[in-house]
């Protein structure tokens, strides 16, 4: 036991500096790139392409004040995006209802490709 629990050990901190190094190279790729106000690049054998996201994150208690029955609250029981997004769709709740209700974060999402 005490060999499966070393081992599952190092490959935490291996994997903790691994994840550490790929942000480090990420952070440095998106600046490159927008430095260059690129969003797409080609490298020797490699392709990179910056894509902007925006997610939107609810505060519960605007939201709470938002929805106009306390049973659609039941339905969503704290702010989920994805439950939001379903009720928002099936016309349960409509934009306008909770417009004010979340700030839009923007995401640089980076793909890396072998050509």
């Amino acid at each position: 036991m005490e060999l499966l629990l070393h081992r599952y050990f190092e490959l935490k901190q291996r994997k903790k500096a691994i994840e550490e190094e790929l942000t480090e190279l990420r952070d440095e790729i998106i600046v490159q790139l927008k430095e260059e106000g690129l969003n797409i690049i080609d490298a020797g054998d490699y392709s990179a392409k910056l894509v902007t996201q925006f997610k939107k994150e609810y505060d519960d208690d605007k939201l709470y004040k938002a929805l106009p029955d306390a049973d659609v609250w039941k339905l969503i029981s704290k702010a989920d995006s994805a439950k939001i997004a379903a009720l928002l769709k099936l016309k349960v709740i409509s934009e306008e209802t909770i417009e004010h209700t979340y700030d839009t974060k923007k995401t640089d999402l980076l793909i890396v490709n072998k050509m």
